[in-house]
């Protein structure tokens, strides 16, 4: 139980590190823009790179895991992401680009964590730990909304930026005294090679159960990804400050923090996790169409109550989802599985801020976006509540 808790209490103040400094960059971004002078539509591309090389880091990142340790890649995650905002401070759009692949190690951050935890937690209690270490995403969601505007003002984004990449940095050094404990299983015979890739993927599409909660994750992330890089923006061409915008954003997503839990003990035992993220994916579908009915002079409580209808949804479903993949993982094969069905979910980031940034690009609405994008996710509730149909699969060697 100790060092349950231990590792519980540890991945989840280090995935607070990354949400914060992964989220702070589109919070901040309309302060970003006003000083560069660059187009809103720029800050889909730019999430889109990160994704990109985030897919590959995550398709890749099994034999990593296993050879050097949860703790350390872990350790690792952090530094890369305060190297990546580092690198954007320059505020030339190439240091954006190259800010955006460093800074992709965050990746590595979710396959690790699972890795660990899938060592200490009771199988039956799995969901509701996976469900209690995700919330630290929303967690640093909601600090990232509350003083990404506030260092925004008082230090500058650079500065901002600059704040929230020491802190990361700073958390990973403090992590060194559990190294000896987490890190025992690495196995430093443990190779890279390029067939890990296929390994992984094949690993995440292989099992028919695990190929559908690697296509929900596929929605579900990109959903989330499109929604955190565009909801503040949205509400500051509505007429908010960037400060009252931060607040909606982290009130609703503070939501997400019981949200995640209570999915997660739901799923313990009360109702099966597929038809519990059929429901959440249908409820996605619902609440981000709804966000694109948003008017300037709609009240905040309003606005705040739509936006937590949609973290309550899109930004709670992963303690769930990855509990299921580690309970359906081959033996031996959890770092990769969650790697691999967190790739589609990478690609999903990828793909459904780019569609969002086009439509705003083509129509200069911010509406069709949250329209068009909600339309995936109700498919995917609607698939999730047909039987499965389940193969077996082996990793490969």
């Amino acid at each position: 139980m100790k060092w349950l808790l231990l590792a519980l209490g540890s991945m989840f103040v280090q995935q607070t590190f990354t949400a914060l400094g992964k989220v702070v960059p589109a919070i901040i971004a309309p302060a970003i823009f006003l000083d560069l002078q660059l187009d809103p539509a720029l800050l889909g591309i730019y999430f889109a790179i990160s994704a990109a090389a985030a897919l590959i880091v995550q398709t890749g990142c099994g034999s990593f895991i296993l050879r050097y340790g949860s703790l350390r890649i872990s350790q690792f995650a952090l530094v890369s992401l305060a190297a990546g905002m580092a690198i954007a401070v320059h505020g030339h759009l190439a240091m954006f680009v190259l800010s955006a692949i460093i800074g992709a190690g965050f990746a590595l951050s979710t396959p690790a964590s699972s890795h660990l935890l899938g060592r200490y937690s009771p199988p039956k209690y799995a969901p509701l730990v996976f469900s209690i270490k995700q919330t630290a995403v929303p967690a640093g969601m909601l600090i990232g909304g509350l003083i990404g505007p506030f260092l925004s003002d008082w230090v500058g984004w650079r500065g901002a930026l600059l704040v929230i990449a020491a802190s990361c940095v700073v958390f990973a050094v403090m992590l060194e005294p559990l190294h000896k404990e987490f890190d025992s299983d690495k196995d430093m015979t443990r190779k890279f090679r390029i067939s890990d890739f296929k390994g992984t993927i094949m690993l995440a599409i292989g099992i028919t159960e695990i190929r559908n909660l690697s296509f929900a994750c596929f929605i579900f992330n990109g959903l989330q990804q499109m929604f955190t890089t565009f909801f503040v923006v949205y509400l500051v061409h509505l007429g908010h400050t960037l400060a009252a915008a931060g607040v909606i954003f982290s009130i609703a997503t503070a939501v997400a923090v019981p949200g995640r839990i209570f999915w997660g003990w739901l799923s313990s035992g009360y109702v099966s996790p597929r038809v519990l993220m059929a429901i959440l994916s249908i409820g996605m579908a619902v609440t981000v169409a709804a966000t694109g009915l948003f008017e300037a002079g709609w009240p905040v409580l309003m606005l705040t109550g739509i936006a937590s209808g949609v973290t309550a949804t899109v930004f709670s479903w992963h303690g769930v989802l990855l509990a299921e993949a580690v309970r359906l993982a081959p033996r031996g094969s959890a770092a990769s599985v969650t790697g691999g069905m967190l790739s589609f979910g990478q690609l999903g980031a990828l793909i459904m801020p780019l569609v969002y940034s086009l439509l705003l690009s083509l129509t200069g609405s911010y509406r069709i976006g949250f329209f068009i994008c909600a339309v995936p996710a109700l498919i995917v509730g609607l698939a999730l509540l047909l039987p499965p149909r389940r193969t077996t699969a082996k990793p490969e060697d």
